[in-house]
């Protein structure tokens, strides 16, 4: 089980990315939370199987219709949370 921080920019606010890496997240089996930030970018952690991880970050990319990521940051983190679903944080 790996937890990973992932930062993205581009045009990622206003275009459902959040929603869109929710869908992702369960259909992955993926826990943690993604959530904007107050300099316009997404926040994702994310914990999982490596597999797992790998399919979902591919999707998270691309992102949903309407947008466009330009920056993507990982950091694997040691984070000994254990998350047991995946949310959007407000």
């Amino acid at each position: 089980m790996e937890t990973l921080r992932i930062l993205l920019s581009g045009r990622v606010q206003g275009v459902g990315f959040r929603y869109f890496t929710e869908d992702r997240a369960f259909e992955h089996n993926i826990k943690g939370y993604v959530r904007n930030t107050r300099d316009n970018k997404v926040e994702v952690v994310c914990q999982g199987l490596k597999k797992d991880l790998d399919k979902f970050i591919s999707e998270i990319k691309r992102g949903p219709a309407f947008s466009h990521v330009t920056g993507f940051n990982i950091q694997k983190i040691n984070d000994f949370t254990v998350y047991n679903s995946f949310k959007i944080e407000f």
